[in-house]
């Protein structure tokens, strides 16, 4: 059987994407799945200092992690790079990374940087171009969105779904990264506005501060549609947090 290979990312910085990797890994290891996790371009992080890789080890556990290049600042990578004076990062060496992991696991994670169009050198190419040549090169790559909850992530679910689709990459679904402990109407909203958005399916929504979890697989089990290897229910989870009905206006 040939390893799910799953590019994540985000639509924009700050969403969750490391913890939402952590428990898609979690959720597979704890189904018995060798994991993979590839960071390709890690930023904001100097030579000996823990990164991305040291938090999803933390909360997932015993699994293989990759990471092909790490800039200092925390930038877009094309910029980290060039102000760095480094090599830029190019998508074979990504392919090439997917391919020796894909090897030995079921399931390959890949989490890239910021949002899907954040350039990773100076020809513009981007995690996109990244799953683009994944796919060219005959992996069944797909991608997990994650969104945050509130005010205004429709727009930008809209934005890359449109993206992936003019790319013909499959959007497998959409992970709500950080879901408040007391959500607001938008946010009650969003829960049956986000799948029509992405024209994907809602694959789970993670509570915040899901890092701080004493039992993060458990929570991650829960947070996780059956599609990404838990047991939660979107039907049941939208009808717990449905929202209220609007008030009448008075026609005088």
């Amino acid at each position: 059987m040939s390893a799910r290979i799953l590019f994540v990312t985000g639509t924009n910085t700050d969403v969750g994407k490391t913890v939402a990797t952590a428990a898609v890994a979690s959720a597979a290891l704890r189904a018995g799945r060798r994991v993979a996790v590839l960071k390709p371009g890690q930023t904001g992080v100097s030579p000996g200092e823990p990164g991305d890789a040291a938090e999803v080890r933390r909360l997932a556990g015993d699994l293989t992690f990759r990471e092909l290049v790490r800039y200092p600042e925390p930038l877009a990578p094309d910029t980290a790079a060039r102000r760095a004076g480094m090599p830029y990062l190019a998508p074979a060496e990504v392919v090439s990374a997917v391919a020796e992991l894909a090897a030995t696991h079921d399931l390959v994670l890949v989490e890239g940087a910021g949002g899907l169009l954040v350039r990773y050198d100076d020809q513009g190419r981007t995690l996109a171009d990244q799953a683009r040549a994944v796919l060219d090169a005959g992996f069944p790559a797909e991608i997990l969105l994650v969104a945050s909850a509130g005010l205004g992530t429709l727009n930008i679910v809209s934005l890359t779904a449109e993206a992936l689709a003019a790319r013909e990459l499959p959007l497998s679904g959409v992970l709500v990264g950080s879901w408040p402990a007391e959500p607001g109407l938008a946010e009650r909203c969003n829960l049956a506005d986000l799948p029509r958005s992405a024209g994907a399916p809602l694959l789970g929504a993670l509570p915040e501060r899901a890092g701080t979890a004493e039992d993060f697989a458990a929570l991650a089990h829960a947070s996780l549609a059956p599609q990404l290897g838990g047991g939660w229910d979107a039907e049941h989870f939208a009808r717990a947090h449905r929202p209220e009905s609007a008030p009448l206006r008075s026609k005088g």
